[in-house]
């Protein structure tokens, strides 16, 4: 009885099609419609945290809706190349070594979050500089705006059936077409609510209720340390990269191992932030 439970408990995986219009040899998918709407949304955000100059320190901008505009090509780049680039090093570097063209086949795993996130934050140096732009306030901007991105491209893995999570019997648990026989957690689902909007309302709280955004770095610290988090928790649900396994023998996954530093680099950002800030009203109160 417990048996036929548990097969009645398991929720029936969406059948959508992963290509949503053929039109002649081109093919759209919702992997591709998720990277476009998660630039564009956040685009758009970003022009409206900007257009808010009393969000920010000194009731000041720190830059033009005309540069964002054109940062956005940057962001693109850094993002593909980033996260592609990251992927193959971090995950498949074995296969890519025996096949090289397989580098290019982006059908063969995808992309990695750490790798387009150090794709943009390479983006951001040179942007900035060239622009003159304050870093740790583009760092802010972007960091607000990250986990639009991260919600639509987490639904995306959950319409192409992959990433899906280990072996389970709870309630929720799915029988994806890619996972065998086997009912597992929707992971990605649980990324898509962490990542994207349980981070995206705390930064959210934090520019609007907390004026964050006027310690720069601050907005930057926590979502590197709320991306961190959320997926060394999640990791505990989501089955392992199968070429990978886990690491060291035992239960520590490449996304545990990956996100480790960035909850250490986000809470150093985090303080630095709070001690500028800090320093800038005492000169203030001095004077």
């Amino acid at each position: 009885m417990e048996t036929v439970a548990t097969l009645l408990s398991i929720l029936p995986f969406p059948e959508i099609d992963p290509v949503i219009v053929t039109i002649g040899p081109i093919k759209i998918h919702w992997y591709g419609l998720a990277y476009v709407a998660g630039i564009v949304i956040g685009w758009r955000y970003a022009r409206r945290l900007l257009a808010t100059p009393k969000l920010w320190r000194r009731d000041t901008a720190p830059t033009s809706l005309e540069a964002i505009d054109d940062f956005i090509l940057w962001v693109a780049a850094g993002i593909v190349l980033g996260g592609r680039i990251g992927y193959v090093l971090f995950y498949d570097f074995a296969a890519v070594i025996e096949n090289p063209l397989r580098a290019i086949q982006i059908w063969n795993g995808g992309m990695s979050f750490h790798g387009g996130l150090i794709g943009t934050v390479l983006a951001m140096v040179i942007f900035a500089r060239k622009r003159h732009i304050a870093l740790w306030s583009l760092f802010d901007l972007v960091a607000a705006v990250v986990p639009i991105g991260l919600f639509f491209g987490r639904l995306a893995n959950f319409i192409n059936g992959e990433l899906w999570g280990r072996i389970t019997d709870v309630p929720w648990a799915m029988v994806f077409p890619t996972g065998g026989p086997f009912a597992r957690h929707p992971s990605q689902l649980y990324e898509a609510g962490l990542e994207g909007i349980l981070l995206f309302l705390v930064l959210t709280l934090m520019i609007y209720r907390g004026k964050a955004l006027k310690q720069p770095g601050l907005i930057a610290g926590t979502f590197v340390t709320g991306y961190g988090l959320a997926r060394i928790v999640v990791e505990n649900f989501r089955e392992p990269d199968a070429q990978l396994g886990y690491l060291f023998g035992g239960w520590l996954t490449m996304g545990m191992l990956l996100s480790l530093p960035m909850v250490a680099l986000g809470l150093w950002a985090i303080l630095r932030a709070r001690r500028a800030a800090a320093l800038s009203s005492s000169e203030r109160g001095e004077a």
